[in-house]
């Protein structure tokens, strides 16, 4: 039995879970987007708008942190290529400027600069508030119905 088989299935693996995945689920932490989105909250995004080229000024997208790059932040996107943003330059072809919503306690592009398009990974299309209250809320509402 020979395992030749093996990388073209791993490959077919990552191709599937990179192009066809159009919905993850993600966990939040930190103050950055409050108060749209607060610690223990849980946001669905989709990957289609980000392979179109669809995601626009307004949008919460998840992006690869361009300070550490084994990270994820959600971010909104404040402008997209060639506009001016508080830089008073114009950002190159193929970036976009990312700001949190609570600017006071917000790592974005004010700090690092322009961030290019491919970092982006998803956009935010639902927010489940405060996941982990709610699981906890349900597992009550259950027993009480289960006695």
């Amino acid at each position: 039995l020979t395992f030749d088989w093996l990388p073209v299935a791993m490959v077919a693996i990552d191709y599937i879970y990179i192009y066809i995945c159009i919905c993850i689920c993600i966990y939040c932490w930190g103050p950055s987007m409050e108060p749209t989105l607060y610690t223990n909250d849980m946001v669905f995004a989709e990957t289609i708008s980000r392979r179109l080229f669809r995601i626009n000024r307004g949008d919460v997208v998840v992006v690869c942190n361009p300070m550490d790059p084994h990270t994820q932040i959600c971010k909104r996107v404040i402008g997209m290529e060639g506009d001016i943003v508080c830089t008073n330059n114009k950002f190159p072809i193929g970036h976009v400027w990312l700001e949190g919503d609570n600017m006071e306690h917000s790592s974005d592009s004010r700090l690092y600069g322009p961030v290019p398009y491919a970092l982006i990974r998803s956009r935010v299309v639902w927010k489940v508030s405060n996941f982990w209250s709610s699981l906890h809320e349900f597992d009550e509402l259950f027993d009480v119905y289960s006695k």
